[in-house]
């Protein structure tokens, strides 16, 4: 899959993966998060390998990510979106989102998936909404997991 570069100002939004800083972004996901709290460093690596990610820098420091999960043709889900707290209010997380539903690789898909219980407001405007059908959804669901795996 081609790399995708866009650039603001002293910022970069990046799918290129050997810029990640994973040791930075398991910082964050493990220490900051309700949802991947305590996650072992080498279950991320895992998900990283496994996904397209956005990584976002201010001059060449990570300063936030996202990661979507997807066959590319008809799904995808957005997972692990942060900026770090002394980032945030400079509209990093609006363009992080259009870098991401503008992707080449990401159009055309009959659903995206989000699971959030912050930013809703920023996730809206780019058109996720609640979801009108609930009882359709079921999900296989452990939040202990990371608790039971060792780093």
């Amino acid at each position: 899959m081609k790399i995708t570069e866009t650039h603001r100002d002293n910022y970069t939004i990046s799918t290129d993966r050997n810029k990640l800083d994973i040791p930075t972004i398991h910082k964050f996901l493990s220490n900051e998060t309700d949802w991947a709290n305590g996650i072992p460093f080498n279950t991320l690596k895992t998900s990283i390998d496994n996904s397209l990610n956005f990584g976002i820098y201010h001059e060449k420091k990570q300063i936030g990510f996202a990661r979507i999960i997807s066959d590319f043709s008809t799904i995808a889900y957005l997972g692990d979106v942060y900026i770090l707290q002394e980032y945030r209010g400079k509209g990093l997380s609006k363009w992080l989102m259009n870098e991401i539903t503008e992707h080449p690789n990401l159009q055309g898909l009959r659903r995206w998936i989000l699971l959030t219980n912050t930013a809703e407001w920023l996730y809206k405007k780019y058109g996720f909404t609640e979801l009108p059908h609930p009882e359709f959804y079921m999900e296989k669901h452990n939040p202990n997991i990371y608790k039971r795996v060792e780093s």
